[in-house]
């Protein structure tokens, strides 16, 4: 239910700032940024939220450091270990696939990479602030880069039939 109020305040700042910039701008852009817009909201509920309803509360609890070695739980056999590495590459995968239709532009995977990095980095160090049950995990930085990776790979399979269904999109 408190995951309720940032999904209108995110409703509001879609329909109050891009929707109406996104669909002046073309069919194709308007699909393809309500995409990336919806993906990245997805991925702010299943990583950080509710937001809004727990920020009177974000320093009311410790905030644990990084734990920065590499897939610790892989090795020492902790938890469901092979879920949150499989979840966490398949949570940015979408991310490497819009990213470059997003940017409509020549975008390498280097880009992707970084990218990839930032928006997870960012909510990495978020999730121990705003949940005091979360913790911050470079193997979680390292399989959402993997996840990124992957899907600008496929996005450059199908990029020659994705640009040819965009431009159909935009010539109807």
């Amino acid at each position: 239910m408190k995951e309720l109020v940032d999904f209108v305040v995110l409703m509001i700042i879609y329909f109050g700032k891009f929707y109406k910039k996104w669909k002046e701008k073309g069919k194709d852009i308007l699909l393809i940024n309500t995409l990336m817009y919806i993906y990245l909201s997805f991925v702010l509920y299943f990583t950080l939220m509710p937001i809004i309803t727990s920020l009177p509360f974000i320093f009311n609890h410790p905030y644990d450091s990084m734990n920065l070695v590499p897939f610790i739980d892989v090795l020492n056999g902790r938890g469901d270990f092979i879920r949150q590495v499989g979840l966490n590459v398949i949570m940015t995968i979408p991310f490497g696939f819009l990213m470059p239709l997003v940017k409509k532009e020549n975008v390498r995977l280097l880009k992707v990479i970084f990218y990839t990095f930032l928006l997870s980095l960012g909510i990495e160090l978020l999730q121990p602030l705003i949940n005091g049950f979360r913790l911050a995990d470079i193997t979680d930085l390292i399989t959402n880069v993997i996840g990124g990776s992957i899907g600008y790979t496929i996005y450059l399979i199908f990029k020659p039939l994705t640009i040819k269904a965009l431009n159909y999109l935009n010539n109807r």
